[in-house]
């Protein structure tokens, strides 16, 4: 359990305030607070990327879902910590630590990982600091710290939440997500926060696609609902297995048709295309992000500076180095056939090969897989490492992909994954909203021995 001194300890460690909130007394969100993680643009304070290089980076602007948040009455309370450069700076990277912000911490056992890179935004929920807070995901950045920190993660069809003014790697991968207490919460947030976005070519369809979620949220969903359990998906825990194999009975209970998957797309020539497109496009997006901040305040205008800077300043580079920036400097532009193709590999076996497939040819409405297994330790010397993950189809098709609190692995909580077709945001929040009432299966941090 997290005593008050612990947790008091990992709420610093968690976020910064902001000392200057004033919140609208009107609006479906009024007065609600919420926390942004520190890579999302806000005209009051700065927006780090827990980068040092970005310590001053305050160019006076909301980003497109903050402007939402503000109109729809929500008081935005401060910036949360997140994995430096939201995991990509390095394949040795740790979730949750940043020069800027520190290590993260996760309330149900400050010795694990809050996983990353929306470390803070999850830790932040899970303790009660404030009911949503939201997080960014490349490939697991928001439902894998919303599973290990208890809480509910949503990250939407790509294309449906602006991502202008919000720090990149990927433009075909990047969404802004709410994570909740509750998936009533998350889909109220979301209803804020989606929407067309001139400066955001990729969501063009959000106006027409976007609904009420809240309103479309069905405790009767799962009856007669066909949901794939995708067997293909291995290396979660033993413990994590079992207590999946409980919750699929949960489902039945609630009326779901299950039908196992044992196949799925080759998981390992998706990740090579995969992590050849966020190289290729964290240097192009990366630069035109750059260009765009106040250049008396960000000196570093190109990933190259970045890489200049961190090998610079020692601060940076205590713990882990810079690879994965300095293969992707090492790239030419979009217009690279080596590029093109990976994005046309990764879209097909994700997408067309993947996820629609797989439901179309079972004629199913969802897919389900534990998000993954408990936290693991900070130790990088031990074997207590992630295991499992359900992350990577729906990022690199950029379909949505919800996470709700399914129980516990060790006294550590464990969500379960919810994944669907493109714009099919409310009938994935719909059915986690089913599968949460039948279940009630969170629990705070100090409700949960070990």
């Amino acid at each position: 359990m997290v005593e008050a001194g612990r947790a008091a300890d990992t709420a610093h460690a968690v976020l910064r305030w902001n000392d200057a909130v004033s919140a609208p007394v009107r609006g479906p969100l009024a007065g609600m607070p919420i926390l942004l993680k520190d890579n999302i643009e806000t005209a009051d304070m700065p927006t780090t990327a827990g980068s040092l290089a970005l310590a001053n980076n305050a160019p006076g602007r909301d980003a497109p879902l903050v402007a939402r948040l503000r109109a729809a009455g929500a008081a935005i309370v401060g910036k949360t910590n997140l994995s430096e450069w939201a995991n990509i700076r390095s394949s040795r990277s740790i979730s949750g630590w940043s020069a800027v912000g520190g290590q993260t911490l996760n309330p149900y056992d400050p010795a694990r990982t809050p996983c990353g890179s929306s470390s803070g935004s999850g830790a932040a929920v899970a303790l009660g600091l404030v009911p949503v807070a939201i997080g960014t995901e490349t490939d697991g950045s928001i439902t894998c710290p919303a599973s290990v920190n208890g809480v509910v993660g949503f990250k939407p069809t790509v294309g449906l939440v602006s991502r202008t003014h919000i720090v990149p790697i990927s433009h075909s991968q990047d969404t802004a997500g709410p994570m909740a207490t509750t998936v009533r919460d998350a889909a109220r947030v979301l209803t804020a926060i989606a929407g067309a976005d001139p400066a955001d070519p990729a969501t063009a369809e959000a106006d027409a696609r976007k609904v009420d979620y809240a309103a479309a949220l069905d405790v009767g969903s799962l009856r007669g609902a066909r949901i794939g359990v995708m067997r293909f998906l291995t290396g979660y825990s033993a413990e994590t297995q079992a207590v999946f194999e409980r919750n699929l009975q949960a489902l039945r209970d609630a009326g779901a048709i299950l039908v196992d998957l044992p196949e799925g797309p080759d998981g390992r020539a998706l990740g090579a295309a995969e992590i050849k497109v966020l190289l290729y496009e964290l240097k192009h997006d990366l630069n035109v992000y750059l260009a765009s901040t106040d250049p008396a305040q960000v000196k570093t205008r190109t990933l190259a500076d970045v890489i200049a800077f961190n090998a610079a300043e020692p601060r940076e580079t205590v713990l882990f180095g810079q690879d994965l920036f300095e293969r992707a400097q090492a790239t030419s532009g979009l217009d690279d056939p080596a590029y093109v193709e990976a994005r046309a590999v990764s879209l097909r076996l994700a997408g067309a090969d993947g996820i629609d497939r797989l439901m179309r040819g079972h004629d199913l409405v969802a897919l389900i897989a534990p998000t993954t297994s408990r936290a693991w330790t900070n130790d990088r010397e031990d074997q207590d490492d992630m295991q499992g993950s359900a992350s990577q189809l729906a990022a690199v098709a950029g379909y949505p992909h919800l996470t709700v609190p399914m129980g516990f692995d060790r006294g550590m909580p464990v969500g379960l994954s919810f994944i669907g077709g493109k714009w099919e945001d409310a009938r994935i929040l719909s059915l986690g909203y089913a599968f949460e009432q039948a279940t009630h299966a969170r629990r705070p941090p100090g409700a949960v021995s070990h």
